[in-house]
Order: structure tokens, then sequence, then C-alpha cells
């Protein structure tokens, strides 16, 4: 392994240094039931690396990717092009060799492309001010939650019908902890607006509410505006949280910060992150000016060096390991360095048009896509708004749908089946995604092989 060059006499020095006479020793706590002394059945001994290559490469080849058919798989995880200069450029060693900022006179790369990360993130959300990301999406919700808790100190948090049930599952399992009481409301496949429950949501709403997360565009692929309902919010004393899963939307929508929102959190994957089978991926987090310290993360801030030049600096950092732990307004021990670099750069050289451009190409491609199933006999589009996702109503349940068209090479999107098993009322549903990278052949081939499969 190229980061273990030990030679045996290291080894020996080393296990020498500590008392110990052969590996084996280290291990002596290990119960003997627990411990393995045969290879693993299938793996073998040992391999060429040309062996190891051919291997590998014909157990990849068994999977159906997503460039090797349509794709129109979404919800949270979408299929963009990343130009070929993004990998290029966050290779340089600028960035790839000072990838942490604990000593930032010597990780002015790193601290750069974080404070233009921060400013591109707090554009698109339109919000005051952001930080230097979290892990994911799901995690970046979660911490939104705690956050409006410092903040209201209120514990119910009322959670849309329109949330990711990933988003909810996470903040589920870490509220657990916590004195947080969530209110989830009832999916459904409303006509029209699929996933949209204002009217629940302002029933729930009451002075112990610490904030309502809405999800735009929703799960369900919905469009809403939620002016309205950010005034609501405001209202009851409350906090209002937008989650979205698609970042290339805020290109084309009005910003979370435009309608009210008082912190925007959501998943950044679609800008200079390819699929990656589900990860690594990076979480957004924007807030107000006002709330800013109860932001959990980290913050890179711009400064002047003693000689009056340009630097940067770490500028608010709550997290425990920098600062005492009660103080701490999260335990969260990074954020996605290399993930935030690929979107910093992919967002510079896209631009402000740029990113525009590419939203509008997403949501033309989505309702080409609408229109043509549409036509299918057995499809009933549900959406009267959308951006790049919409949902589909089948004749048939929609889980094994999506395993006929896998057969007919296509990847047809995820079935609310999958992500919802106990409801049934969601089972004949599909949502269906669409991106730049869709072209009318594909459209074609998934309308032919639905007409195919649902006849």
């Amino acid at each position: 392994m190229r980061y273990l060059p030990h030679t045996a006499p290291d080894r020996q020095a080393m296990l020498a240094t500590i008392g110990a006479t052969a590996i084996d020793d280290l291990f002596v706590d290990v119960p003997d039931g627990a411990l393995g002394t045969q290879p693993i059945a299938g793996l073998g001994h040992h391999m060429s690396e040309m062996e190891v290559e051919r291997t590998l490469a014909a157990m990849a080849n068994k999977n159906t990717t997503a460039s090797s058919v349509p794709f129109f798989i979404g919800c949270g995880a979408y299929k963009h092009h990343v130009p070929a200069s993004v990998d290029h450029l966050i290779q340089r060693g600028e960035f790839l060799t000072s990838y942490t900022p604990y000593q930032p006179e010597i990780a002015q790369g790193t601290l750069q492309y974080m404070f233009e990360f921060q400013t591109q993130v707090a554009r698109l959300t339109g919000m005051d001010v952001a930080n230097a990301s979290m892990y994911d999406g799901s995690t970046a919700c979660t911490e939104a939650i705690f956050m409006a808790r410092r903040i209201t100190k209120r514990g119910k948090a009322i959670l849309s019908s329109g949330v990711h049930p990933h988003y909810v599952a996470v903040a589920k399992t870490l509220t657990q902890f916590t004195d947080d009481v969530l209110l989830c409301g009832e999916p459904h496949v409303m006509p029209g607006a699929p996933g949209h429950d204002m009217d629940w949501i302002l029933n729930q709403l009451d002075t112990d509410t610490s904030c309502v997360i809405v999800q735009n565009p929703n799960l369900f692929g919905h469009v809403a505006d939620l002016s309205e309902l950010a005034k609501a919010v405001h209202a009851k004393g409350a906090l209002l949280i937008v989650v979205f899963t698609e970042v290339v939307s805020l290109g084309l929508l009005k910003s979370p910060g435009e309608m009210g929102a008082d912190i925007v959190v959501g998943e950044g994957q679609s800008i200079g992150n390819g699929l990656n089978f589900g990860g690594p991926y990076l979480g957004l987090f924007a807030t107000r000016d006002k709330y800013v310290r109860q932001m959990p993360g980290r913050l890179c801030g711009e400064t002047l060096d003693a000689h009056g030049k340009r630097g940067f600096v770490l500028t608010l950092s709550t997290r425990e390991q920098h600062i005492r732990r009660e103080k701490a307004t999260s335990n969260i021990c990074t954020n996605s360095g290399l993930c935030a670099l690929a979107f910093t750069v992919h967002m510079s050289l896209l631009g402000e048009a740029g990113v525009r451009r590419l939203a509008e190409i997403n949501h033309a491609r989505a309702v080409s896509t609408a229109e043509r199933l549409q036509k299918v006999a057995g499809i009933t589009i549900v959406n009267s708004a959308f951006f790049n996702e919409f949902t589909i109503q089948l004749n048939t349940p929609s889980r094994q749908v999506v395993h006929d068209l896998a057969k007919h090479n296509v990847l047809a999107g995820v079935s609310l089946e999958r992500l919802y098993p106990k409801h049934k009322a969601l089972e004949n549903a599909l949502v269906v995604a669409a991106t730049e990278t869709t072209t009318d052949e594909h459209i074609e081939a998934l309308a032919d092989a639905f007409s195919k499969v649902l006849a």
C-alpha cells in the first residue's frame, strides 16, 4: 500500500518499542471466536495487479451504469455533466496539498476556495452567510433543526410530507438524543400539487413551534412559492427552514431567501460531483446574519496580513474541537472539503449566466419528457408545476415497472413504493427526473419501454 511503506525492520522496531514480539501479540484481547484465522471465502490468497484489474473489471461490467442507458433517476441524486476541467483543477497542488486548514498560513489555497464557496452558496440561496459545507443535505437539515431550537428556545419541529424521507429518517435518528419533537406530514400524491400540505402545516403551527421544514422543489417535484408560509411561521415566532435536493433549481427558481426563509439547507452534489454510488456528497447551509453565531460548521473570512496583502482565515468555528465543549453548536468534525472544492470550481466555470442557462435546459428537458409520457396509455402526470423531476401515476405498481423497464435497458425513475413501503396509496407512483444529459432519443426510449410494459 502506497501509504504504508514499512519494511520488515521498520515493523520489528515498532513492535520492540511497544514490547511486542509479533503482530499477533496486538490481537491477544480479541476473543477466539471473533478472530478470523482463515482467508475470507472467495477472495483467494493473492493476485497480480493485472489479475486484480481483470477481476474488478468483470464485476463492474455486471452493473448497468448511469452513462450506459437512458437514465431518469433522481430523488436527491442527479446525473449531470461534470467537465473534465473540474477534476483537473481540483488536483492542483494549491488545493490538494493543504486539504485541512488547521494552519491557515500554509493553507491559503484551501481557505480561499472555502471563502469563494461560501459566497456562491449565499448568492444561490439568497441568504446573508453560508458555512464551509456539511457532510450532506440530510445532516445539514437536522443541524438546522438543532439550530432553530437554540435560537427560539422551543422544541417542536414541523416537517412537510414533501421532505425527502431519508432526510426525515436522519432527523428522527439524531433527535432521539435531544429534546426536539418532530411532527411529520403524511406523504400523498395530490393531483396538481403532490406532497403539498400547507394547510396541515398551518394547523400544527403554534407558539411551541421552533421551525417548519419544507422542501422546494419537494420530493415529488412540486414547486411552490413559500412567501405566505414564511409570514405565517414568523407570526408565531418560529423559523422557516427550506430544504432542496437539486441545487441546479436555484439557478431558475425564486431563491428561498427571497421567499423569507431563515435557514436554507440542501445537497450540492449536482454541481461538480458525480453520482459516485451515493457519496461522498456535500451539505449546503446558509442563514441570516443575525443567526450566524448559532450556525454549525465553520466559516472562512477575508482579512489583510501584516504587509497589507489579502489573506484568508477561519473566522468562526463553532465546533467542540475548536472551542469549549459546552459552547459548541455541533459535534460535526469536518466539512466535505474535496466535494466543496469541486462544487466551487464547476460553479466558477459556469458563472451566473451559465448556471441560469443550465437550469433552463434542465427544466426544458423535463417538460419534454412529461409531454411525451402524457401520450402513453396508463400514465398520468400528477404535477402542475415542477423543475426537472415530476411524479407520474401508473396503472400498476411502480416498483415492478422499474424492474421491467430495466430489462429494456431504461432506468426509469424512483418508485415511491420503495421509499414509502407502508403507504399503499403511493404504490403506483413513480418520480421521473431529467437533466441536461437527457436527449430526445432517451425520452423516446423511455416512452417506448413504458408502452411495452404497461400494455
